[in-house]
């Protein structure tokens, strides 16, 4: 198994365990990610998640150039909710990224497709990709522009240049910063205390929040209208 999944309370820990390969994803990583959010959106006893890497080197290295040379890489990118099973999925429940490592590549990008971050002071973020003769499409380059002021991410994009974890807090490309052993504790409180809250109340945020980022206002305005209208029906029914 290239994946562990554990669920504690309301919250399920998602572990990409392949230490030795800098958590590198290959198919049968990208497909067990696949089948373990699929599963997590369907169990209705679980809220959150929080998803990390072993080790305390690297969070994630991207895809598994082993596996690209072995032709996989248009099926690890075909997996339900695209590379890692995440960066295309629009899940409803909110994911945490516990960010013990280096963030490199399509790493970077699955953390951009999570809602909270929690990174250890020595973790970095980087999309080196261009450097590479690659291109940072899990992601990286639909979603930093809208992260980041345009310089600055066209600096990240164009020349792969790294950030640092305290830098990163400053970008807000991150919630919260910590010692390498307290980064899954950090992270775990938060999903905690975003399973405490009713999940239909978190995951129609969600929804309107992730929309308006799409650049969609109008279409963020309907459903803004359309679930803040369902959401007061079920509060005032249930009192």
């Amino acid at each position: 198994m290239a994946v562990i999944a554990e669920q504690v309370g309301a919250v399920l820990m998602v572990t990409i365990d392949r230490p030795d390969n800098a958590n590198a994803i290959d198919l049968e990583t990208a497909s067990e990610l696949a089948a373990t959010f699929d599963a997590m959106e369907a169990d209705s006893s679980i809220a959150a998640a929080v998803l990390t890497g072993a080790g305390e080197r690297v969070f994630c290295a991207g895809m598994d150039l082993a596996a690209v040379e072995r032709g996989e890489a248009d099926a690890i990118n075909g997996v339900a909710g695209g590379f890692a099973g995440l960066v295309k999925r629009e899940m409803a429940k909110p994911v945490v990224a516990a960010v013990n490592g280096a963030a490199i590549g399509g790493g970077f990008e699955i953390v951009l497709a999570c809602d909270l971050v929690v990174m250890s002071l020595t973790a970095r973020f980087a999309l080196p990709e261009v450097t590479r003769g690659l291109f940072p499409a899990s992601g990286g380059a639909v979603r930093l522009p809208i992260r980041l002021p345009v310089a600055l991410a066209m600096e990240h994009l164009l020349l792969g240049e790294p950030i640092a974890a305290e830098r990163a807090l400053e970008l807000g490309l991150a919630n919260r910063i910590a010692e390498s052993g307290a980064v899954m504790p950090t992270a775990i409180e938060l999903a905690e205390r975003l399973a405490a809250c009713p999940a239909e109340a978190v995951q129609a945020t969600k929804r309107v929040a992730r929309t308006a980022l799409d650049g969609s206002e109008a279409e963020a305005w309907r459903l803004n209208d359309e679930l803040a209208s369902r959401i007061s029906r079920g509060t005032s029914e249930a009192s």
